[in-house]
């Protein structure tokens, strides 16, 4: 018989054996990674963008075809915005008489025809290219008999003194760029092509004296946001004009949404993305703050600040780029899906931001957030941390608490895409003019943004109302500045008579 070796003559083999097999399980970990790198890249470059995830809306009604009934919800929405629209839209009617050569009766041949009831009416909508006008505005000069008193007309308003543009075109140039991320030296040929002389650099000048001239309001605007119970928070870069080459800055967004379901965009430019920014704006202020994982913004939320609050959107893409890689990932995808159906069941019932929504919340989301832990830990100790899913898994857990907090209050929304919306057109005029000439500028731009940001989001014309507060402004009270906030002056005006100056206007 073989004589048995001594236990301890494999202790070396052994040894050798678990070092092969963490060096394994560590390429193992690095190649997942590379290979959800790759993944990510390859659906960048040639993929579609959106992280698709199952229709909740089409689910709750019970729909046979998810498909079909999303097309429709959609189709029947685009066709309520087209008629809302066209009924909003400026008409003007054009009557059609009947030629003189015509005007008898085609069966007895008498001339004696009279109208039938109002006409028939068709719509046919045409383009009236829009046009720049130089106004020449003539003072009346009166002189009295006896040669000592002169009587002059007031002069046009002028946004600035001496100054050789209206409120109307300031306001068009400001509304190019912010809202149309239109280039100036772009606009200054379609200046141009309308007959008047233009140069980007006056453009400039332009726009910088807009952002000039309503600075109390956009500083007031961040201000009313800082006070607001739940504010959402984000950062985007902007690259800054140097000597040699671009420096990189930053612009924020803050908003929020007020009891009346309006919303308040604020924006904020930095040279950099240290929290120097978010204590700026929001330090010493108490409530919510939604945001990401980022540290940045730790110092308004650490010790004692403002609560804050996880974005499982940002969870959600996290396992979204692992399913490359670990198909198991759409499970956790499958517990989000079924947070997002609660909140769905709350706008079906138009219950969003009460009582009956908290209730909903503690109902049916705690059960599914209760599952998810108990998922995530099982899940973790099977993946390296360096592969997607491990990263994915460690950014949920490390931000369980502020993620699970929606559940306790109903105002906190269950992810913070309201802020990166908000960004979407300044990455889109980052495309298009590429950077800002020096820091002024990019403050200038963050206070001209914020402004059109929330016409937009209240549905006002960013033009009409940049028209009327260019000139108001400077001569309103700054004790009652709020009143030319845009949401405060939409309601203004839906107020004022159809004869008051507000509404002549325009």
């Amino acid at each position: 018989m073989p004589r048995e070796l001594p236990q301890d003559h494999f202790c070396p083999w052994r040894e050798e054996a678990e070092e092969l097999k963490a060096e394994v399980s560590r390429i193992g970990g690095e190649v997942d990674a590379l290979k959800g790198q790759l993944a990510a890249l390859q659906r960048h470059v040639f993929g579609r963008r959106a992280e698709k995830l199952p229709t909740v809306a089409a689910e709750l009604r019970g729909d046979a075809d998810s498909t079909a009934a999303q097309a429709d919800a959609a189709k029947k929405k685009r066709q309520e915005r087209a008629a809302r629209k066209a009924e909003e839209a400026p008409a003007r009617e054009i009557r059609h008489a009947v030629p003189a050569e015509e005007r008898h009766c085609p069966a007895c041949g008498s001339a004696d025809m009279k109208p039938l009831g109002k006409g028939r009416a068709s719509v046919l909508y045409e383009y009236v290219p829009a046009r720049f006008e130089k106004q020449v505005h003539v003072q009346e000069v009166l002189a009295c008999a006896c040669g000592r008193g002169v009587v002059t007309a007031p002069p046009p308003a002028r946004v600035v003194d001496r100054g050789e543009y209206g409120p109307g075109f300031i306001a068009h140039v400001v509304t190019s760029k912010c809202a149309d991320s239109m280039p100036l030296h772009r606009l200054a040929q379609r200046v141009e092509r309308g007959g008047i002389p233009m140069s980007r650099s006056t453009l400039t000048d332009l726009f910088h004296q807009a952002a000039s001239v309503l600075l109390p309001l956009s500083q007031h605007l961040l201000q009313c946001i800082a006070s607001a119970d739940v504010v959402w928070a984000d950062e985007t870069p902007l690259r800054v004009l140097d000597v040699k080459k671009t420096r990189l800055g930053y612009l924020w967004t803050f908003l929020t949404q007020n009891e009346a379901g309006e919303w308040l965009i604020g924006y904020r430019f930095s040279m950099g993305r240290a929290s120097r920014t978010p204590k700026e704006v929001l330090g010493g202020t108490a409530g919510a703050l939604v945001v990401d994982a980022y540290t940045g913004y730790n110092a308004v939320t650490l010790p004692k600040g403002r609560v804050r609050v996880g974005c499982w959107a940002h969870v959600r893409r996290r396992f979204f780029d692992a399913l490359a890689t670990a198909p198991e990932a759409r499970e956790a995808m499958n517990f989000i899906l079924e947070l997002y159906r609660v909140e769905a069941q709350a706008r079906e019932a138009a219950v969003v931001r009460t009582t009956a929504h908290r209730e909903l919340r503690q109902v049916h989301s705690a059960p599914v957030l209760a599952r998810l832990r108990v998922w995530l830990e099982a899940q973790a100790p099977r993946h390296p941390p360096k592969s997607p899913l491990g990263q994915a898994l460690s950014y949920a857990m490390k931000q369980w608490e502020a993620l699970t907090r929606f559940v306790e209050n109903e105002r906190l929304p269950l992810d913070n895409n309201r802020s990166e919306s908000a960004l979407r057109k300044v990455a889109l005029g980052r495309k298009n003019f590429l950077f800002v000439g020096h820091e002024a500028a990019g403050e200038n731009l963050a206070g001209l943004y914020a402004l059109v940001a929330t016409c937009e989001a209240n549905q006002i014309n960013p033009e009409a109302y940049l028209a009327d507060v260019l000139l108001r402004v400077q001569t309103h009270p700054n004790s009652r500045i709020g009143e030319l906030l845009p949401h405060e002056w939409k309601r203004r005006r839906a107020d004022d008579p159809p004869d008051s100056p507000l509404q002549l206007r325009h």
